[in-house]
């Protein structure tokens, strides 16, 4: 009976969570689709925090965390939705590192996180629409909305001499929506933009684009696409007419494949993705490389601070019931508390087990903002001798 007496008690102390062995949460990225080289490493950024706060022993109890992936493909919302469904329904998931890009993130929050009370933390989706979405409080994100990209943007763009930029984007929620806030914050700067249209992904040939493009004209031309898609497809038809040789690249282009692509063809270009600096970002870095993967690719860090975030809040409540620890997303993120950086989700634990407070900083120097907002550093890049150096970061 003391026996039956004390499980339950134990039992009572980890209320909603899976079980005392294992909690499941959820990533979904987009492992095909325009933007496969940079989920990987968000993945396994993500797994890492996953596994570190296992290997502690002191989630709830000693409970231990299980990864469960899905393809949202980043491009086709019906998978992405179909994906996060299963995650729900059928993996029984406590959170998701998730969505990807923009529309489909959208997509899986409205139709499926919020009727099921799902929390769900972006590492990558910066669709300024985002921030107005009924999500109940629900959805948070580690990277910054592309109003601010815009603006930093601007700033880059202006300090390079830059006075007329053409702008092509990818056709979806997020290219629209960071190419319309870059030519507002350019043009209310004092910038010319001269055409700014859509291009489609999966085309063979994008002469028809490049042609309007090159009859628009600029010093320049901002490409607002994905480095594995048409983004790619747009620069390589630039680079072989003759129509720009300077190129603007934002977030979703900047990484090690635009290089292995490009390489000395784009010298002399730039752009920005969001990173950070400091102590946090070379932590993260080097617990990376010692797990064997890139964790210089854009997100990457951000996703490790998405899973580590939804987990502290499940320690910080007492449960892995998303409804309940939703509430403290924004208390582990934020002061007043002892600063967490990467590698020290143990010691974070421990102190919120004791029912002290934590000031959540990772890899991204997190500091959330409105409703589950990011403030955001961006990583400024130039392209020189075939390769990406950083210029600074603001």
């Amino acid at each position: 009976m003391k026996k039956l007496l004390l499980a339950t008690a134990a039992m009572a102390l980890i209320a909603g969570a899976a079980s005392a062995e294992e909690i499941k949460m959820g990533i979904s990225l987009g492992f095909t689709g325009p933007l496969e080289s940079l989920a990987g490493p968000m993945a396994l950024g993500a797994e890492m925090a996953m596994k570190e706060v296992s290997d502690s022993g002191k989630l709830l109890g000693g409970a231990t965390v299980t990864p469960v992936r899905t393809d949202s493909t980043c491009i086709d919302s019906a998978a992405a939705t179909a994906g996060v469904e299963r995650l729900i329904t059928s993996d029984r998931v406590s959170g998701i590192v998730g969505g990807m890009c923009s529309g489909e993130a959208t997509a899986s929050l409205v139709n499926v996180a919020v009727p099921n009370g799902m929390v769900m933390i972006s590492p990558s989706a910066t669709s300024p629409a985002l921030s107005t979405v009924e999500d109940n409080g629900l959805f948070f994100r580690t990277s910054p909305s592309d109003a601010r990209q815009g603006d930093v943007m601007t700033q880059i763009v202006m300090e390079h001499g830059i006075k007329e930029v053409a702008v092509t984007y990818t056709n979806n929620d997020y290219g629209k929506g960071l190419a319309d806030a870059f030519a507002a914050a350019f043009e209310a700067a004092g910038g010319k933009v001269t055409i700014n249209t859509a291009h489609e992904d999966g085309k063979a040939d994008y002469s028809a684009e490049v042609g309007a493009l090159a009859a628009a004209g600029g010093q320049a031309l901002a490409v607002v696409g994905y480095v594995d898609q048409g983004g790619a497809g747009i620069v390589r038809g630039a680079i072989d007419s003759g129509a720009f040789e300077t190129f603007v690249f934002p977030d979703g282009m900047v990484g090690q494949g635009l290089v292995d692509r490009f390489g000395s063809e784009i010298d002399g270009s730039f752009g920005q993705n969001p990173a950070s600096e400091g102590e946090g970002r070379e932590t993260f870095l080097k617990l990376a490389a010692e797990a064997g993967f890139d964790g210089t690719s854009a997100y990457s860090a951000e996703s490790y601070d998405a899973a580590a975030l939804m987990l502290l809040a499940m320690q910080a409540a007492g449960t892995a019931d998303p409804s309940v620890y939703k509430d403290k997303i924004m208390e582990v993120a934020n002061a007043p508390g002892e600063k967490i950086q990467p590698g020290e989700l143990g010691k974070a634990l421990e102190i919120l087990a004791a029912g002290g407070d934590v000031d959540y900083v990772g890899g991204s120097a997190v500091e959330m903002i409105g409703a589950g907002e990011s403030a955001g550093t961006y990583r400024e890049v130039t392209f020189k001798d075939g390769k990406m150096e950083v210029v600074g970061y603001r």
